[in-house]
This record gives structure tokens, C-alpha cells and sequence, in this order.
């Protein structure tokens, strides 16, 4: 790929349901925080490409930025399949064995009709792929985002998952011609 790229991460905005819930694709986000969804707005460069998640809370986020972004797929949250929908207290008492398998290894877990956190850094790896040079600005979730610190940082993906990533938070990352440089992670603005 040709020429650098500048990437502003953004984690969208706070979920509006239940929380300790896995939420699903349609699930939308909650804007009661418009200062902290001012400042963010105003440290995102000009003219920048936009992409997003096709999640509705994320594509909720970039336009409340004032972002049109283009919908990957492969920046979806790692898809958690039949657990989607339920909270994690309800999942401890009655998931059994699976359950705590899970969390035993929950870089290389899959849970039910689900993918691993190591499936959603290879898919987060091909949308980084289709980015070209030239800024850019990705409203995803934390999984996302820890799946390019993971790529950017050559970690394993049981480092990766101990970031901090917090609702309207900005990651900043470089592909450089002599590869990744990291600028912040989880910023908050004030």
C-alpha cells in the first residue's frame, strides 16, 4: 500500500439498553454525554475518509460527529452468537460449563455460534488492508479497536484484550512506510 495512513479510532458512544448486556447489531447509543461528543468532535481532522462498523450504535456515533462513513463489515465487535442479547450475570448462573470455559481463554474462546477475539483480528486486519493513504476516522467497538492495537503492536491477542477502551474514547494509530506507530490510546476529552 501506497503512502502513510493516519487512523483516529473512536469507540462509539455508550449503549442505550441494560447494562452487562451483549448487545446486538441494533442496539442504539446513547448521546446524554454532548460535551464529551463535542470536544471528540473538534480533535477529528478535516476531510478525512469515514468508516464505521455497521452496528447502529456506531453509525449513530459517526453521524452525531458529523461523519457520512462508509460501512465495513470487518470492523464489526467480535460476533458473540447465541449469546447476544443476554447479560452476563444471567450467562454465569445458567451457562454452565461453556461459560467459564470462555473466560478461561477468551483470546481463543468461540462461544456459542460465535467467533474468537483471534477471528476478529484477522477480520479487523483485512479492513485495516482497505484503508489507503491519508487520514481516516473508524467509529467501531472496543474489540475493534483492541484488534488493531493488537496488529499495530505486534501483541498476542491476550495482551491486546487488556487495553482500556471506553465509550468516546480516541485511539490514534499510524501505518508508516517502516510500520505502526501508536499516538494514545482510550484519550478522553474533557
Amino acid at each position: 500500500m501506497e503512502g502513510e495512513t493516519f487512523l483516529w479510532l473512536i469507540r462509539h458512544a455508550p449503549v442505550d439498553g441494560v447494562a452487562g448486556t451483549i448487545h446486538a447489531t441494533d442496539a442504539p447509543a446513547d448521546f446524554g454525554d454532548r460535551v464529551h461528543l463535542e470536544a471528540l468532535r473538534r480533535l477529528l481532522p478535516p476531510d478525512a475518509a469515514s468508516y464505521a462498523s455497521p452496528a447502529r450504535r456506531t453509525v449513530e456515533t459517526a453521524r452525531a460527529l458529523g461523519l457520512e462513513p462508509e460501512l465495513l463489515t470487518e470492523f464489526s465487535e467480535q460476533d458473540f452468537g447465541d449469546w447476544t442479547g443476554r447479560r452476563h450475570d444471567e450467562l454465569a448462573a445458567s451457562g454452565g460449563e461453556a461459560y467459564a470455559q470462555f473466560w478461561s481463554d477468551p483470546a481463543r474462546g468461540r462461544t456459542p455460534g460465535g467467533e474468537s477475539f483471534e477471528d476478529q483480528v484477522a477480520r479487523v486486519r483485512l479492513g485495516l488492508a482497505r484503508i489507503g493513504a491519508g487520514s481516516a476516522t473508524l467509529v467501531v467497538h472496543s474489540g475493534t479497536i483492541r484488534a488493531a492495537l493488537c496488529i499495530a503492536l505486534d501483541l498476542t491477542p491476550e495482551a491486546a484484550l487488556r487495553f482500556v477502551v471506553d465509550p468516546l474514547s480516541l485511539t490514534r494509530i499510524d501505518r508508516l512506510a517502516i510500520g505502526w506507530r501508536v499516538v494514545s490510546v482510550n484519550q478522553r476529552m474533557a
